[in-house]
């Protein structure tokens, strides 16, 4: 069953990227031959003015075929005859859209909490080693390493993500305490809370202003977790055996939802675990496709400025095939990781 969730999950992330690109794309007048739900034979299609509407056989994503999208047809609705700020906005569309559907699943998700833990510690349990020397009850916690600290995930995540010693600041009294070299380090204080750091946080009451909020740092925290994976792959601290491709995720989506199930013998609750992972999976595609890659959003964007300025700079315009050839050899490289990933994914299955 979960198999099929995930499966569906990434038809509906990857057609809301695309929707995205299609509505922005009409606003902006930009013709459109083509907005498809889902790949392979068309089971059905419409053609609504200028644009067919398909719905396809293969529920693994979608397309919105503009015209003229790397070369000039010689219509002047198509796509690269456009002004660079709207070719902009349509690129960068579909990850806003993504970023927006996991925003709005982390609020599905979070809608029936009562209350969410603050970044203010409400006291310290005995044995706190550090009372004296640092944090104190009714400290806010401001960031950790230069971080910002919003709720007490946020000083979770990184605290775990330490050295031996961090450079934090609190909110004491209206005013920033830095305390450098804090020595702060993990044990068990309560097993039954699972407190590790000997710091107890004040609870919020959980209204819709705040599950608006939270949802809201959720989806933020989302994107600086892509970021420290981007830095922890740069640095070599992962490597191929810690990536996954398709395959991978929607095994561990699998994985999720029915160990959920298994413990909490609900359905309803494995379901839910399933949606905040695929709200993450959503933020990581709006990140993802935005990094300055060819054959990406990111990578055309960035191409987009590249060739204006040179256009501006020297009064001549550069012919759009040009960029196409390195989109195509970008995708060529991209759908070379996606194959490397998923056998990977499958020999991680088969061991």
């Amino acid at each position: 069953m979960y198999i099929l969730v995930a499966i569906l999950a990434f038809g509906i992330l990857i057609a809301a990227h695309e929707f995205g690109h299609f509505v922005v794309a009409k606003l902006c007048g930009v013709k459109v031959n083509e907005y498809s739900i889902g790949m392979g034979p068309a089971l059905v299609s419409h053609q609504g003015g200028e644009t067919l509407y398909s719905l396809r056989l293969l529920p693994i994503g979608g397309y919105c075929a503009m015209e003229g999208e790397d070369e000039d047809t010689g219509d002047e609705r198509c796509f690269t005859r456009q002004p660079a700020i709207k070719r902009i906005l349509i690129l960068v569309a579909g990850s806003a859209m993504n970023f927006l559907l996991g925003f709005l699943i982390l609020l599905g998700y979070f809608a029936n909490w009562p209350n969410f833990v603050t970044n203010e510690v409400a006291a310290t349990v005995e044995g706190f080693a550090y009372a004296e020397n640092g944090i104190q009850a009714g400290d806010r916690i401001y960031s950790i390493d230069g971080h910002r600290v919003f709720y007490s995930a946020d000083f979770s995540m990184y605290m775990d993500r330490a050295g031996d010693t961090v450079d934090m600041v609190v909110l004491r009294d209206g005013k920033k305490v830095t305390l450098k070299d804090y020595g702060l380090q993990p044990r068990v204080y309560d097993e039954s809370q699972g407190l590790k750091y000997g710091l107890m946080f004040r609870a919020v009451e959980g209204t819709t202003l705040e599950k608006i909020k939270y949802s809201g740092y959720s989806a933020y925290n989302f994107v600086r977790m892509v970021w420290m994976s981007l830095g922890d792959l740069v640095r070599g601290s992962v490597g191929l055996d810690d990536m996954a491709g398709v395959v991978g995720i929607v095994g561990t989506i699998n994985d999720v939802g029915q160990q959920v199930q298994e413990v909490t013998q609900s359905r309803t609750e494995a379901l839910l675990r399933v949606a905040y992972l695929v709200a993450f999976i959503a933020v990581n595609l709006a990140v993802m496709n935005m990094l300055p890659i060819p054959a990406l959003d990111g990578g055309r964007v960035f191409l987009l400025i590249v060739t204006s300025i040179i256009e501006t700079v020297f009064h001549k315009k550069l012919d759009p095939k040009y960029e196409g050839y390195i989109h195509t050899a970008g995708m060529v490289a991209l759908l070379g990781l996606m194959a490397v990933l998923m056998v990977s994914d499958i020999l991680r299955i088969v061991r």
